[in-house]
């Protein structure tokens, strides 16, 4: 998180520490009641029923600021002319048992992942994980992927894949795919772009 937004999310998280002071100094005193029965009985209720709806809506408002300020850093920490972004899917995985994938983009280590075996069903019903949202100028590429985990009779598996990736002004979406191939008896590993 960017130093900018976290003064925001600070000041924010004061403002909101601090609205009862604010809201008690603000509310008016009540005036001394002449007589006991001169005060109606149901004021001192309602005093309270709407110093409680201006908290909750203080706190309302707390949440869609700090939904605005996420949204902003996202789009001022990676803005979509140079993003990229790196997902890792499965399909039914009888063949390898997924225990971490490592990711090196232009010989630079950007993302690595150990997985458990939570993460893995998830994945092997159809989830798709986001390993990695990073920048990336213009130009071309190289990405590696290393897979690492339990392949075929038991037997500890490490495979990589590669691709080049020629990065324009438009985000580009990269998926790692690990599927099973029945006719070799081998689990695959393919790197997809998505346009």
């Amino acid at each position: 998180m960017s130093n900018r937004c976290r003064s925001l999310l600070m000041a924010g998280l004061l403002l909101f520490a601090a609205l009862p002071t604010v809201w008690a100094q603000s509310t008016p005193a009540p005036a001394p009641a002449a007589a006991p029965a001169a005060v109606p009985a149901a004021a001192p209720a309602s005093a309270p029923a709407s110093l409680d709806d201006r908290i909750q809506d203080a706190k309302a408002d707390v949440i869609r600021l700090n939904r605005d300020l996420m949204v902003l850093e996202e789009e001022l920490l990676f803005p979509a002319n140079t993003q990229v972004a790196i997902f890792v899917s499965m399909d039914v995985g009888k063949l390898f048992s997924l225990d971490s994938v490592r990711v090196k983009l232009d010989n630079k280590d950007v993302a690595a992942y150990l997985y458990t075996p939570n993460e893995v069903q998830a994945l092997h019903r159809g989830g798709v994980q986001r390993l990695y949202v990073g920048n990336l100028k213009a130009g071309t590429h190289e990405l590696v992927a290393f897979f690492t985990g339990k392949g075929p009779h038991d037997r500890d598996y490490k495979r990589g894949a590669t691709i080049k990736i020629d990065k324009g002004t438009d985000p580009k979406y990269i998926e790692l795919q690990i599927k099973d191939s029945t006719g070799k008896l081998q689990p695959e590993f393919e790197v997809k772009v998505w346009q």
